[in-house]
């Protein structure tokens, strides 16, 4: 499996998690009304917290919450409107699970007030070039830090994965002016931003080939529209069929797998993960 080897990814409040040994799923919580696949199904602070900590029964040790969808035609919403979500769900979830929690923006005043509420990661689907000062707050909170791709608002590069490059490298060029710790950065190649079926699926491909970035991997293809291209089906029914491709890509070394169905990606990564480990232990056995 082409990957890079186990580490410890820091995160916020002192706070740190292995990746690269077993998979780590990250579960969705959408605190909005128009999410692509599951929009106001938990956009109560109740509702947001108990699917959350179902998550977390189900497998998932990381809960990444956004309040604002990101889906092509969303309605952008205000600040204001997007930390009124978020902050009541980061301050009562605190104090029910020890998952970490993740704040999806791409605002750095949203992921500053998100942090001081017990947020550890920072997941900005922009990859911090949207309003760079996000960097500064992983940087001065120790947070963690995920860095998407995006070919949203921006001519791409005919090759994805030199394109993949252009766009990370200059967004980690921005972590690193700011001062955030490597230690405290995961990558996610974006699936689903800007990329069609073919493009989707040929980044799947070679999505080994951005470990050369350094860098553990995100992936987060849930119930997105190329899965539905491929197996047919509509938004709420994709589960299997992103579960499929979470142990292709896992298969590629990727190590945070972003869902909205903990239990079936848990139990697909589960059986890949013990496959790999006992495909190990035989090569070990086989240079001993």
């Amino acid at each position: 499996m082409a990957q890079l080897g186990s580490r410890f990814w820091r995160v916020g409040h002192g706070r740190e998690i292995e990746l690269g040994r077993r998979s780590v799923i990250m579960a969705i919580v959408n605190v909005t009304p128009d999410s692509f696949s599951d929009g106001g199904r938990y956009d109560s602070v109740d509702r947001a917290v108990a699917h959350a900590l179902k998550a977390v029964e189900d497998g998932a040790e990381i809960i990444d919450i956004g309040g604002e969808s990101t889906r092509p035609d969303a309605e952008i919403v205000t600040a204001s409107e997007e930390q009124a979500r978020v902050l009541p769900v980061i301050e009562a979830l605190r104090t029910k699970t020890k998952a970490l929690i993740s704040i999806d923006t791409y605002r750095a005043e949203t992921a500053r007030l998100a942090v001081a509420a017990g947020a550890h990661i920072v997941n900005d689907v922009f990859g911090l070039q949207k309003e760079p000062d996000i960097a500064a707050v992983a940087a001065i909170s120790g947070a963690g830090l995920c860095i998407m791709h995006t070919g949203r608002d921006r001519d791409k590069l005919s090759d994805l994965i030199a394109d993949q490059f252009l766009f990370l490298e200059r967004s980690l060029e921005i972590a690193g002016r700011a001062g955030v710790s490597r230690e405290c950065i995961v990558v996610d190649p974006g699936f689903g931003f800007a990329k069609d079926t073919q493009e989707n699926l040929e980044l799947m491909a070679r999505s080994d080939e951005l470990h050369r970035l350094g860098f553990p991997l995100l992936a987060g293809t849930s119930r997105k529209r190329f899965v539905g291209a491929v197996t047919g089906r509509e938004a709420a029914d994709r589960d299997a069929g992103t579960a499929a491709t979470s142990v292709l890509l896992r298969l590629k070394g990727a190590a945070i797998f972003r869902v909205h169905d903990v239990a079936i990606n848990r139990d697909a990564l589960a059986v890949t993960d013990a496959m790999l480990a006992a495909r190990d232990a035989f090569e070990r056995k086989g240079t001993a």
